[in-house]
């Protein structure tokens, strides 16, 4: 289980810019990771297109928002271009990242998979935050707020 102050796992994951992309890159600036379950689906387009809204009011922080499923390059880039998501989307078919975060488990009735879970790693590589059992409804507003915190302490 990963908790607020551990270090983060690094990752090196294909990204939707078709760039190679890993934790390291990150240092310096917030982080929010989401881990969301398939792309263009109800919840995770709801969730996707929340970060979509608020990418301004997050980067003022100086964070930035990464989403990782185990979806495909291709799949990422038809859900990036159909809701015109303005954030990186890595994918990690493997689930191996997906699992050294914790979120891999249980789906109830959709069956083992990813589930819908929110990490906050700040400047120097550590978790700040964690957000479980994301509801995708109002996500955006709860990571932005705690952002806005972060930032002022």
């Amino acid at each position: 289980m990963i908790a607020v102050n551990d270090k983060a796992p690094d990752f090196s994951l294909e990204g939707s810019d078709g760039k190679k992309h890993s934790l390291g890159e990150f240092r310096g600036r917030y982080l929010v990771l989401y881990f969301y379950p398939k792309d263009d689906t109800p919840g995770c387009t709801v969730e996707a297109c929340g970060f979509r809204d608020m990418i301004g009011e997050i980067k003022k922080t100086g964070a930035e928002v990464v989403g990782i499923s185990k979806d495909g390059l291709g799949s990422h880039g038809k859900f990036r271009a159909k809701y015109r998501l303005n954030f990186l989307l890595l994918s990690d078919p493997a689930s191996k990242t997906i699992k050294a975060y914790d979120s891999y488990g249980d789906r109830g009735i959709f069956g083992m998979g990813t589930l819908r879970k929110t990490y906050i790693i700040d400047k120097k590589g550590k978790i700040a935050k964690v957000f479980e059992r994301v509801k995708p409804e109002g996500h955006n507003k709860e990571v932005l707020e705690f952002l806005k915190e972060a930032k002022a302490a």
